[in-house]
């Protein structure tokens, strides 16, 4: 990097000043050093989403990502137990494994000189193993293969790893906010979910951060998509209440509510940047009854408890920094930023096992017509996150205001209850965004140059 635009580089203070209580520097989103800064202690400090169990069911099944710029491979074990490892050859690094996802049978073999890997990543075997001899390989990184992530948490299916050896638990981490993916999987009647569908890729011309925010700013809706939710609650207009909707008029017409429907739908604020809106009530509060799928809840836990499971509706809930989940439609997506102003978000859906398939046909329809770079909603958004971008770098004003519903009061509390209007989402993600930004990089000292 030019030494010239190092300027946040080991400065926990200058990183800190870009966040205030209640506005941001421009710079967290634009500057390609502050991305650089994120994989290097962000994204390696905080445990984030990776895949889920369901992807791998047997022995010697993978699936690779790249996080924090580093690449991974996920492999189910002989034990059922899964391990995370660094997908990198300790000979010459080349990637070990380059497909998506797949099975390694025996071992895992190095396409350049077939070095071989248990799939715990223990060293297996080594071609003209005589080369070797009398050199101080085994003493050395590369003869001890592929290095573990040994923070690696499956949570009820759900994958995470945190990359540094040091940092909160998984349980501190997350804390209250796991209520919603015990939600998502309470849904099933058998307690159990499986990735299906495959997956809906949308790139974005924009920094991640404006795509996480933007879940739970619930004063865009009725602006930005006015054209697309806006015009399917015209077309709706005069059907009597009792008519049955269809199912794309059912998801797209709330989309167009008005600022008091969101308002009420309460803001939910949690530690470590986690939370989400729909505390109260969500824009999927209403949909029509399913009722062989009421009817296998009932079954499963009882009228009460499937009535209180279904009764938990919330909007987006936010896993920070990476992950968010739609319980009530058993859908998810994951922030993949690949520079300060270029961001992959795949979309996934859920089948709930014991569940009818007009369920999974709900939350397929819903990513379609939401999610997709088919969407019709979806390109409303990616207008407007090109247009922040572009419109960041005028002169006059180098900070974003986030002054919306705030209180000095909110500083320093753990939960916090507010107004689904409120800006407090975005302020409580970038103060955890501050904290583990600087978690692990050294204090300025007098001799900095």
């Amino acid at each position: 990097m030019n030494p010239t635009h190092q300027k946040y580089r080991s400065d926990p203070d200058a990183i800190r000043a870009l966040v205030q209580p209640d506005r941001v520097h421009r710079d967290v989103y634009l500057s390609q050093e502050i991305f650089e800064l994120e994989q290097e202690h962000l994204f390696r400090n905080t445990w984030n989403y990776v895949g889920h169990e369901s992807q791998i069911p047997k022995a010697g099944d993978y699936l690779t990502t790249e996080l924090a710029g580093r690449p991974l491979v996920i492999v189910r074990q002989a034990d059922d137990s899964i391990k995370t490892l660094m997908n990198r050859c300790p000979h010459k690094g080349a990637r070990v494994v380059s497909a998506p996802s797949g099975n390694i049978g025996r071992f895992f073999r190095c396409p350049y000189h077939a070095w071989t890997f248990k799939p715990s990543g223990e060293l297996l075997a080594i071609p003209f193993k005589g080369g070797y001899e009398s050199t101080a390989l085994l003493e050395t990184e590369a003869g001890h293969g592929l290095p573990e992530v040994k923070a690696t948490k499956v949570y009820k299916g759900f994958i995470f790893v945190r990359l540094s050896d040091e940092g909160p638990s998984f349980e501190d981490f997350f804390g209250y906010a796991l209520s919603s993916l015990d939600n998502l999987v309470a849904r099933s009647p058998e307690g159990a979910l499986e990735l299906t569908g495959g997956c809906v890729r949308f790139v974005h011309r924009c920094n991640w951060k404006m795509i996480v925010e933007n879940l739970n700013d619930t004063c865009h809706p009725m602006v930005a998509h006015e054209s697309s939710a806006g015009a399917a609650k015209h077309l709706w207009q005069g059907v009597p209440e009792e008519e049955p909707k269809p199912m794309v008029i059912e998801q797209f017409v709330p989309l167009a509510s008005d600022y008091t429907f969101f308002a009420n739908m309460g803001m939910r604020a949690l530690p470590n940047g986690h939370g989400w809106s729909g505390e109260n009530y969500s824009i999927h509060s209403k949909y029509s009854v399913i009722p062989e799928y009421e009817e296998a809840l009932h079954a499963a836990y009882g009228e009460d408890k499937a009535r209180e499971i279904l009764g938990l509706i919330r909007h987006n809930t936010v896993y920070y920094p990476n992950l968010t989940i739609k319980g009530a439609l058993q859908t998810i997506r994951v922030f993949k930023p690949l520079a300060a102003d270029l961001t992959v978000v795949e979309s996934w859906c859920f089948r709930l096992k014991g569940a009818p398939d007009k369920v999974l046909e709900r939350s397929v329809n819903w990513n379609t017509i939401i999610n997709s770079p088919f969407s019709i909603v979806g390109h409303d958004d990616l207008h407007v996150y090109k247009a922040m971008h572009k419109g960041l770098r005028a002169d006059g004003n180098e900070w974003i205001s986030l002054h919306r519903d705030f209180d000095p009061a909110e500083l320093g509390q753990q939960d916090l209850t507010t107004t689904g209007t409120s800006e407090i989402s975005m302020r409580n993600q970038l103060r955890a965004w501050s904290k583990y930004m600087t978690m692990s990089m050294k204090e300025v000292t007098d001799e900095r140059v």
